[in-house]
């Protein structure tokens, strides 16, 4: 039996036992207000400025607020913030917080908590970074007030406060956000709608939250993270289930009420249930993508780089997750399909006949001696275990040598961020996946080529900077998708990263849920809950 026919067997069976056999028991003390959610992966340690992973963003936007979010026409809202005013040579921002903001442990959110925690946001993040290098000043004038001076003007201002890519600039209280960046906070207060209930942590099995009655929501209505954040159940849980099968059988038996993320294959079943709503998650999608380690052997060689994006097939990619040819469409680039800045300069090398010939022997040029690639998969995500498995199949039909490290999520987000050498613990190559609203301009993180300060794999390319560094003085949206076609193209020829392909997923949840919005993650104001 392959592996899509055991999975649909499984779930077939998780659905009989609703008719009578034993289930497992998910959260049976679970109320009829409360909300469970099987999210897409486990809530280890959610320091959502010290881990870039989506979890913990996913986590930090129900604990933490923002001062500023995104709406779903990707338009930077106000959200703590009340007033900002922007001085007329562009050099000088004063920020006003909105009164009556507190944070859970019954303190009020003051203008120095701003302060403290852009502060510890901005060492990790692209234009945090950006900001800090032609910073005078960042200072709280008052309970409510702080002025950040600059040297020369930052127009994306707002979109860097607000933008909702991680990591996002959540506000702490001051004494939490004054832990080094590069450590993790082990206190959960925030100000957002939900407060952590650590008491009942469970990790790797359950994480809840519960409704924060002193929560102050904008009067605007929600939208993604922006809005009023209006909470409607007293408590939300999220219960990690491995399994897919599992997680697909406790939707249709009403043991859990939202999955984040079903199999694909399992997809079909779902729709035929009728207590289930399945639909497209977010019709902006998502991007799989093959990081590499640019500081070591073989692939800090561009000519290494390159052999793998001239061999792979992006349709093979595709087709070990989606398989439904509807749902996916290959990627000659590094925007978001159909957005303003998308293009396919410099896209030839992962279109036509793939070129195994010719990227084995540029595999030879570059230096490669047959010593062990170590390629990181997350075996407890289906999508990059089939990832993972495709790319184990090409470097081996190239010629290398497979160190598959076929471990967890947890596990790859950790060791990814290891310097030391891959075979001292760190990597040559990891798989991920990300929504498509991170790679719609060059905001994205994941393109930035500043050596040290880059996404993990720190690749050094200097034109793609300047391209950057170009895009944020442009003028008009002309001047931008000229600038992005020239970025793809230095991006690429480079080989950054290697684009996997475009891909659209679903929710799936109970249809006594109402309120559920689409977007790049699970957005619970507005959610509720029928018996």
């Amino acid at each position: 039996m392959d592996r899509r026919t055991f999975l649909k067997a499984a779930a077939g069976a998780g659905a009989a036992a609703a008719g009578g056999v034993a289930t497992p028991a998910i959260s049976q003390r679970a109320t009829a207000r409360a909300l469970r959610l099987v999210p897409h992966a486990d809530v280890a340690n959610f320091d959502p400025i010290w881990s870039s992973a989506y979890i913990a963003r996913n986590a930090g936007l129900l604990v933490w607020d923002m001062l500023y979010g995104m709406d779903a026409k990707l338009q930077v809202q106000r959200q703590m913030v009340e007033a900002e005013e922007m001085s007329p040579d562009g050099l000088t921002w004063t920020f006003r917080l909105r009164p009556g903001l507190k944070f859970h442990d019954g303190e009020k959110v003051l203008a120095r908590d701003a302060v403290a925690s852009i502060d510890r946001w901005a060492v990790r993040e692209p234009m945090g970074q950006m900001i800090k290098a032609i910073e005078n000043e960042l200072t709280a004038i008052d309970d409510r007030t702080f002025r950040w001076s600059l040297k020369k003007p930052f127009p994306k201002m707002l979109l860097a406060l607000g933008k909702n890519s991680t990591p996002v600039c959540f506000v702490m209280p001051a004494r939490i956000a004054a832990t080094d960046p590069f450590k993790q906070i082990g206190e959960y207060v925030g100000s957002g709608p939900m407060r952590f209930a650590r008491d009942e942590w469970v990790p790797g099995a359950k994480a809840v939250f519960q409704r924060f009655t002193d929560y102050s929501p904008r009067q605007e209505l929600a939208s993604w993270l922006a809005g009023g954040k209006r909470i409607v159940s007293d408590r939300i849980e999220w219960l990690t289930i491995g399994d897919p099968a599992t997680a697909a059988a406790a939707l249709q038996n009403g043991e859990v009420d939202w999955l984040e993320l079903p199999l694909p294959d399992l997809v079909p079943t779902l729709a035929k249930n009728r207590n289930v709503t399945v639909t497209i998650q977010d019709p902006l999608g998502n991007i799989a993508l093959l990081f590499f380690n640019h500081l070591f052997p073989p692939f800090n060689d561009v000519r290494a780089r390159r052999a793998i994006l001239m061999a792979m097939s992006q349709e093979d990619y595709m087709r070990a997750y989606v398989n439904d040819e509807k749902m996916w469409k290959p990627l000659p680039s590094y925007f978001t399909p159909g957005m303003p800045l998308y293009n396919e300069e410099g896209g030839e090398i992962l279109q036509g006949p793939r070129k195994l010939d010719t990227a084995q022997r540029l595999l030879a040029e570059s230096g490669y001696a047959g010593q062990p690639i170590v390629s990181m998969a997350a075996q407890d995500l289906a999508n990059n275990k089939g990832w993972g498995d495709v790319t184990a199949d090409l470097l081996t039909r190239l010629g290398m040598k497979v160190d598959y490290a076929a471990v967890d999520w947890g596990t790859v987000v950790a060791r990814r961020a290891q310097k030391s050498p891959p075979s001292q613990g760190g990597w040559h190559i990891y798989h991920t996946g990300v929504y498509g609203i991170d790679c719609v301009d060059p905001t994205n993180k994941l393109l930035r080529a500043d050596g040290d300060k880059a996404w993990f794999g720190w690749p050094s390319i200097p034109q793609v900077e300047a391209e950057i560094a170009a895009w944020y003085d442009a003028k008009t949206l002309d001047e931008e998708k000229q600038i992005a076609r020239r970025l793809n193209k230095a991006a690429l020829d480079d080989a950054i990263y290697a684009p996997l392909g475009w891909y659209l997923r679903h929710y799936a949840w109970r249809k006594n849920l109402t309120g559920i919005a689409q977007g790049p993650l699970p957005f619970f104001w507005g959610v509720s809950k029928t018996g």
